[in-house]
């Protein structure tokens, strides 16, 4: 597929205007953590699904024609986006299937149930095919991309808006990276209004092929292990996403397992911020300096963590 190019701003402010009262206007709290820098969390785990997904999803289903609805959705997820596309397709009365990795934790699976939407779990090489080449052999209806859909990174772009609206003087932000389309999103409109604001990706050890890739100065295929950091993470940056985050990103910064699952704690432990693994990379790699000093804002994009999970993080330990 061609590269895709980002976003408008008018593309962005138009998405706000969309999903005004049909989202939530998320928080923006301080951290009160001993840390390099002055750290501040966007709370993107207090929406409705407990997700950022609402986001992009709502906008790019809001921008179909009626025939186009009529037919149904579906999506590749490893949960989160399922949950958006499922949640937008409930409130628009049209049907939904959701194609994901075998892997994806229990309170994934039952929240995409819960929703109405028909889960369809394949080998995680298969979903990922799937995420390469936006088609199912077996499904039908319009297919909403997780990441490589410019509708969608608009209006995943409207959480870098309310960033600078409610800290207009914000030196960095780290968005977690699973395919570039939050961290593009937000980035084209921090970019757009204030240049100066570095934006960072954060990914995890076991998974990292943003970082592997900016270091090579091309896209590159890493090796993946699944881990309790289900919500990011793959085997390369897709193709058409790859000019996109290399232009407008910083650099990438790459957690441990270990430093996730305290990062966990510390937002249980210090703010009461229930935040799924891939959440909590943003907030890791702030801890760790790496998105430097100054005014830093971590982006939670989700809260949806099993429960054993989170338990096991809270009594010490890394699962």
């Amino acid at each position: 597929m061609p590269p895709i190019d980002p976003p408008r701003l008018d593309a962005i402010e138009a998405a706000a205007a969309r999903l005004a009262g049909a989202i939530l206007r998320t928080p923006l709290i301080r951290l009160d953590v001993d840390a390099p820098a002055e750290i501040y969390l966007k709370l993107e785990n207090l929406q409705p699904i407990g997700s950022f997904k609402l986001r992009g999803a709502g906008n790019a289903m809001a921008l179909l024609e009626d025939a186009q609805l009529s037919r149904g959705v579906f999506t590749a997820s490893a949960g989160n986006m399922a949950q958006g596309v499922a949640w937008n397709a409930r409130r628009l009365g049209v049907p939904c299937q959701v194609v994901l990795p075998e892997h994806a934790p229990r309170a994934k699976l039952e929240a995409i149930e819960r929703l109405g939407a028909r889960a369809v779990p394949v080998p995680f090489d298969r979903w990922w095919q799937v995420m390469v080449t936006h088609r199912h052999a077996d499904l039908e209806g319009r297919f909403i991309h997780p990441v490589c859909d410019r509708d969608v990174i608009a209006g995943n772009g409207t959480i870098g808006l309310e960033i600078l609206e409610d800290l207009p003087d914000v030196d960095a932000v780290v968005v977690p990276f699973g395919g570039g389309g939050l961290s593009s999103g937000i980035a084209t409109a921090i970019r757009s209004r204030k240049p100066a604001t570095r934006v960072y990706a954060s990914e995890v050890a076991t998974a990292a092929p943003l970082f592997a890739s900016l270091a090579a100065g091309a896209p590159r295929d890493v090796e993946y292990s699944a881990s309790f950091v289900d919500g990011i993470g793959g085997k390369s940056v897709l193709e058409p996403m790859w000019p996109l985050v290399r232009d407008l990103l910083a650099g990438s910064l790459v957690v441990t397992l270990e430093q996730v699952a305290a990062a966990i704690r510390v937002l249980a432990g210090r703010a009461r911020v229930v935040a799924e693994g891939a959440a909590a990379t943003s907030v890791a790699a702030a801890l760790e300096g790496g998105a430097g000093v100054g005014k830093v804002v971590c982006v939670v994009s989700g809260g949806n963590i099993d429960a054993a999970v989170l338990a096991a993080i809270l009594a010490g330990r890394t699962p």
